[in-house]
């Protein structure tokens, strides 16, 4: 089950996981307990916006200076999966 992240919302990284830059895959990825996944660039650059003070409408439109096509329901779907794993921690204020 997915659950819907506002635009409102501020993503963080969960405090039991980093990103790191892995020589080995030469990418980012993101470790967790027992768990190592291979980052695409788009979602490294959307992790590392993550902080806990931008919003996800901040995130997507920082997404839209960098690259020429940002679909904010494909952010959206990106951070509910990893909300969804607990990965990231969105807070609403």
């Amino acid at each position: 089950m997915t659950s819907t992240v506002p635009r409102t919302g501020r993503p963080a990284l969960a405090r039991f996981v980093k990103t790191r830059y892995d020589k080995a895959r030469e990418r980012q990825v993101l470790l967790g307990p027992e768990t190592v996944v291979a980052l695409n660039p788009t979602g490294a650059d959307i992790l590392a916006l993550c902080d806990g003070q931008r919003t996800v409408g901040d995130i997507v439109d920082e997404l839209g200076r960098r690259y020429d096509r940002v679909v904010d329901d494909e952010v959206i779907a990106f951070l509910s999966r990893l909300a969804s794993r607990r990965w990231v921690v969105i807070t609403d204020e």
